[in-house]
């Protein structure tokens, strides 16, 4: 439920804070007060499209923030996706600030969330219907959803059964397409991948061999380098110079010198074992170093060809993976599209048998679901017929058309769509003797506007959105069919929260809290304000929907008198 709406610079409103109610909110107004730029406001919060030209002249920015409670089962998941905890009272905020820069900040309890999510939060909580809303009863391709919203359960989990299977119908289909395709697209492919498999093959690749080849390069192309200081340290340390002793024959002579003193103290003979030691070592050291001195070879063709294998591993792995793993994978995979491709006419009947099995199961669910439709719109028919005798409408006649579409294409295949095979379209008739055809041939608004709320209130049964907005669907009715529709709309919120725009006494007077839209101007500026109004204001507000400017005691005591029948109807139906 909407409990708070407060908006910020939109329009004519500078600041405006309302408190909503439970049950029936009803909001009047002279024409041009700024009753819309609550609805705006709204749709702002729901995520709708807005238009920079909404900001309040002068101003660089705008915000709108709703209050609502929740069950929080509700929106557990979304929750859950956002990271965001719940709070318990099952108190929501949504917030929303736009720039005239075009920048938009929304936020769901203070967390930042995208446009999108706000929309798909905003669907959860609040419908709006309006008088231009109609327009969706107008397309015949939205019937469908609305049957199946009615329909319930039932058809819930026949389509979901249905669309499993549709799914793979279609992934067989696009499989036999590409396998039983363009036969010279289908050689070319098979030329491609030969081409592919010889390449990788031919490389005889080998996992970790880029590594080696990379270590291989680095010692080839620094050789010279490498010989010049192994020789260099086996000079130093073994074979000496001319000029100079190695340091294995200073150690040597270091302990033979040592040696001779060794039996005069302990020390001596101590330090004469140390360097016997660092002796031995060092000997190790040398043939360690000549061995890597004599290994070690300058040879430019080896160099060269370890480029030339560097450089097709790169060109490979550039191709078809990241690394030499991947490319021996993709090799894989490739030979088995090549044999699956080879082996396509035995791959084909096979998938052409399992997608024939495919297509009588998928007319077998979707009849299932039109026997489903069938009965669900035979209660739907009588529901809205009643509330439309209810809408006066008495002499009008309303059918749901259920073509069930079996026929088959050139290639023996049915139109198997996301929704069945069935075409659904709402027909009536308003007057006797009419015949009964599309709604988008209605010619009366208020019709329209009847018909629209008669299937809006059959399916607010079904539909556990909390919140319902009716924006000014009374264009076009007046005397007893608008008290109709104030019956209805009170109705409707036994079980839901409505809010409701209207100009009619009719519907005004069936609120459980009403408020009042007035435009103010001084000589800076003109602003809109909306005040929620006590019982006494109520009845003046009605006088005044009645008979304009000047309010009479005739106009006050009609008003009082339509209060009294409302609340009458109002215990009659246990509100």
């Amino acid at each position: 439920m909407l409990q708070q709406l407060e908006i910020h610079n939109i329009a004519l409103i500078e600041k405006v804070s309302i408190d909503m109610g439970e049950g029936l909110n009803v909001m009047t107004g002279e024409t041009g007060a700024g009753k819309s730029i609550i609805i705006d406001s709204i749709n702002a919060i729901l995520g709708e499209r807005l238009s920079k030209d909404l900001i309040r002249t002068g101003k660089d920015k705008a915000m709108v923030e709703a209050v609502f409670h929740v069950d929080n089962s509700r929106l557990s998941d979304l929750y859950e996706s956002l990271g965001i905890e719940p709070e318990e009272d099952g108190t929501l905020i949504l917030s929303r600030e736009f720039s005239i820069s075009g920048k938009n900040t929304c936020r769901v309890n203070g967390k930042m969330v995208t446009v999108s999510i706000l929309r798909e939060i905003g669907q959860r909580l609040i419908d709006v219907h309006g008088q231009h809303d109609n327009q969706s009863l107008l397309r015949t391709e939205s019937h469908i959803d609305l049957l199946d919203s009615f329909g319930g359960e039932e058809i819930s989990a026949l389509k979901q059964k249905y669309l499993g299977l549709l799914s793979r119908y279609k992934e067989i289909k696009s499989r036999l397409k590409g396998l039983a395709g363009d036969r010279n697209e289908r050689e070319r492919k098979i030329d491609l991948l030969k081409y592919q498999i010889d390449e990788i093959k031919k490389a005889k690749l080998k996992k970790g061999e880029d590594e080696e080849l990379s270590k291989q390069r680095l010692l080839l192309g620094n050789a010279e380098k490498v010989i010049s200081a192994l020789s260099k340290a086996y000079e130093v340390l073994f074979s000496g110079s001319d000029t100079k002793s190695s340091a294995s024959d200073g150690i040597n002579d270091a302990l033979s010198e040592l040696n001779d003193i060794a039996r005069l103290d302990e020390k001596y003979s101590s330090i004469s074992k140390k360097l016997e030691e660092i002796s031995y070592q060092l000997d190790d050291a040398i043939e360690e170093v000549r061995k890597e001195r004599d290994c070690v070879e300058y040879n430019p063709d080896l160099l060269e060809h370890t480029e030339e294998r560097i450089d097709l591993i790169y060109k490979l792995k550039k191709k078809y993976g990241n690394t030499i793993e991947d490319v021996l994978e993709y090799c894989k995979k490739t030979e088995l599209e090549l044999d699956e491709i080879i082996k396509s006419e035995e791959i084909v009947a096979d998938l052409r048998d399992e997608l024939d099995k495919l297509s009588d199961e998928l007319y077998k669910a979707a009849k299932k679901i039109n026997l489903e439709r069938v009965k669900a719109a035979q209660v739907l028919e009588n529901k809205i017929s009643e509330e439309l005798d209810d809408l006066e409408m008495k002499k009008s006649k309303f059918k749901v058309s259920i073509e069930f579409d079996d026929n088959v294409d050139t290639n023996g295949e049915r139109k198997f769509t996301q929704s069945g095979l069935d075409k659904v379209e709402f027909l009536i008739s308003a007057n006797v003797g009419e015949p009964l055809k599309s709604l988008a041939k209605i010619a009366s608004g208020g019709e329209m506007s009847r018909v629209m709320l008669a299937i809006k209130t059959i399916l607010a049964d079904v539909d556990s959105v909390p919140t319902l907005i009716f924006d000014e669907i009374d264009i076009g009715i007046s005397g007893r069919a608008a008290q109709k529709v104030g019956e209805k709309l009170s109705f409707i919120s036994k079980n839901h929260q409505v809010l409701c725009v209207t100009h009619l006494a009719q519907i005004a007077s069936m609120s459980d809290s009403h408020y009042l839209i007035e435009k103010t101007s001084s000589e800076e500026a003109t602003q809109t304000k909306v005040d929620k109004l006590g019982k006494a204001e109520v009845k003046n507000e009605i006088a005044r929907i009645l008979g304009g400017a000047n309010i009479s005691n005739i106009t006050l005591k009609h008003a009082e008198e339509m209060l009294e029948n409302s609340r009458k109807f109002k215990k009659s139906i246990n509100k």
